[in-house]
């Protein structure tokens, strides 16, 4: 099931366009009009708004079973390096995880999908706004989009560096991590840097929790269930000369497991807590659950492994693939609604650059192909 030389055509024109005009989280404005207006264009009916920015497209052929597709829209807030013709012109903001092509791929899609006759059911294709740590996918689903659209099953697609063009990846379960962050504020006693003994040194202690983190994973959580914790700032003192009375340290912590994941935030509060205590000092923990892990179902997986293989260009299927510690919002789509997320590889002649980097640009011979997934995906679900 191929896609029409003209879409793949415009797919390129929207995916650089997109990528020379990028948005931010919530700011989604112009990228959204152009989706609203594309969608509109192929006869589809069109919600724009939800989850402030968001906009759902409704293509509608009778009774029948109903998916939803989800593309994310949002930029980064990094200045870009890729020297391209059609290089970001907003500074300081750049298209670099690829959701440019994730959104040209599913109007893709949809424009395919609306000249078609032979469908029986409903598609949503879901384009959401701030997937970059502002939970837009929360945002959408607290806004309503399962009862207004109310789906049978969700999918979600990212492009993934790594992955051989061609390639189709997925998981039943865990398929990426929960996304939480911390800070530990300790408070001692401050002091000149040459008189410690009259003081209790703030820095001295948050080494060692820093320090004692590490043991968490190490000692304290099983070696077989994936947890990373990463210390990723600490901030204290302004002063060759003064041993501060406070200071400041910060991380994120990612789990695979609900379990696992409470039970390292209780292990954090503690060791902060006696850790600052032995010396003297105190320690406040605020620990803040953020994106939950994004948990494919079987019948899903199953359904996407099997549209998958009917595109030509899927040279290569894999249903075992490895969960990344990397963490997605489409998470809180699928605790409202059974689904999968999968990815798709990018790499071509080439080895395409990591996501978030600054010299990353999204491989336009993979569009095609992720639209054909999408195609076949919908004809899999809905049936002709």
């Amino acid at each position: 099931m191929g896609i029409e030389a003209e879409t793949v055509e415009r797919m390129v024109a929207w995916r650089r366009d997109l990528h020379t005009y990028p948005e931010l989280a919530y700011q989604e404005v112009r990228t959204a009009d152009l989706v609203a207006r594309e969608l509109a264009a192929c006869g589809l009916s069109v919600k724009t708004g939800l989850g402030r920015t968001g906009v759902v497209g409704t293509l509608s052929r009778g009774d029948g079973p109903t998916i939803g597709l989800r593309a994310d829209m949002d930029a980064l807030p990094i200045q870009e390096a890729t020297g391209v013709a059609y290089a970001s012109r907003t500074p300081g903001v750049m298209h670099a995880c690829g959701h440019d092509g994730h959104v040209a791929m599913l109007l893709g899609a949809a424009r395919h999908l609306a000249a078609r006759t032979d469908l029986t059911g409903t598609v949503h294709f879901i384009f959401q706004p701030a997937e970059e740590c502002e939970g837009g996918g929360r945002a959408m689903v607290e806004d309503g989009l399962f009862r207004l659209f109310p789906c049978d099953s969700v999918y979600g697609l990212h492009n993934w560096p790594g992955l051989p063009l061609g390639t189709f990846a997925t998981r039943v379960g865990a398929i990426m991590a929960s996304l939480d962050t911390f800070e530990i504020a300790v408070t001692g006693f401050g002091t000149h840097a040459a008189m410690p003994e009259r003081g209790t040194d703030t820095l001295v202690v948050v080494s060692e929790i820093v320090l004692a983190l590490q043991t968490i994973v190490s000692r304290r959580i099983a070696p077989t269930e994936p947890v990373v914790l990463s210390v990723t700032q600490i901030h204290g003192g302004d002063a060759y000369n003064v041993i501060p009375d406070h200071a400041v340290i910060r991380g994120t912590v990612r789990c695979l497991d609900e379990a696992v994941r409470k039970r390292v935030a209780e292990l954090i509060e503690a060791i902060a807590g006696g850790t600052a205590g032995t010396h003297g000092a105190r320690a406040e923990v605020a620990y803040r659950f953020g994106y939950p892990a994004t948990v494919n179902t079987a019948d899903a997986v199953g359904t996407a492994l099997a549209a998958a293989g009917t595109v030509p260009d899927i040279t290569a299927r894999r249903g075992d693939v490895g969960p990344s510690m990397a963490s997605e919002d489409f998470a809180y789509m699928l605790e409202a609604c059974p689904g999968a997320y999968a990815w798709i590889g990018t790499d071509g002649t080439r080895p395409s650059l990591p996501l978030h980097n600054p010299g990353y640009d999204f491989n336009d011979e993979a569009l095609p192909v992720g639209a054909a997934y999408w195609a076949a995906l919908a004809t899999h679900s809905l049936g002709t």
